[in-house]
């Protein structure tokens, strides 16, 4: 049955289908269970590069020329799940990037896309909890804000605040971890909290390897305060 949180968003959601802001700064930082320390090595690896593709096509490309370089982002990410089903960082990224395809895509095509990337996210989360200092945390919480509720989506306003709450508790000084929350509360007309989040991931430690991604993601932090002030 639908939630009250699941119908306030289906009444939101007739103006949109899946528009997904997900985190380009996503964290590394892994403890990879049920893996011998030279497959964990060898799936990170293979990670590592997609991850580099991921933010060139997510912040400098769009369009036509996005979606196609997500698509083959996906198709190549769900290959490696498939050769290392049990490593966290490796599902997490396969999470990520599912739901950039999706937001790419738009519209109706975005919604099988979307679920995939919030069930990859959720047996991330099942296998590391603390994996990836919260980036699965932080990109299943922007889909549950970003998506359509109930009949369309899975969107809920509530277990959105829930999931992100659980990225700050992984991850309490984290750029996306903070920045996401802040988004959230933003929306939820909580002002006072979101400004302060939103300064919290300003102060937040720059990602090994991610450059390109925190300074976009600085760019939206930015802009978040404007807004708030």
């Amino acid at each position: 049955m639908p939630t009250p949180s699941s119908l306030r968003r289906t009444r939101r959601a007739t103006h949109r289908v899946y528009q997904l802001m997900l985190s380009g700064g996503m964290a590394l930082g892994i403890t990879l269970a049920g893996m011998t320390g030279v497959q964990a090595a060898e799936g990170d690896d293979a990670v590592f590069g997609l991850m580099k593709r991921w933010a060139q096509v997510n912040y400098q490309s769009s369009g036509d020329a996005q979606e196609t370089g997500m698509e083959a982002l996906g198709k190549e990410v769900r290959a490696l799940a498939d050769q290392y089903p049990d490593n966290a960082h490796v599902l997490t990224w396969e999470g990520i990037i599912l739901a950039s395809w999706a937001k790419a895509r738009g519209g109706l095509g975005a919604l099988d896309l979307a679920k995939e990337a919030k069930a990859t996210l959720e047996q991330a989360i099942k296998l590391d909890p603390r994996g990836d200092n919260a980036s699965a945390y932080v990109t299943l919480g922007a889909l549950y804000d970003k998506a359509p509720g109930w009949p369309v989506g899975f969107g809920d306003d509530d277990k959105a605040g829930e999931v992100l709450r659980q990225g700050l508790a992984v991850n309490p000084q984290g750029m996306d971890t903070n920045f996401y929350y802040a988004d959230y509360l933003a929306s939820e007309g909580r002002k006072a909290e979101a400004l302060k989040h939103a300064r919290l991931a300003l102060k937040g430690p720059a990602r090994p390897n991610r450059e390109l991604a925190d300074q976009e993601l600085k760019r939206e932090i930015k802009a978040l305060i404007t807004r708030l002030e």
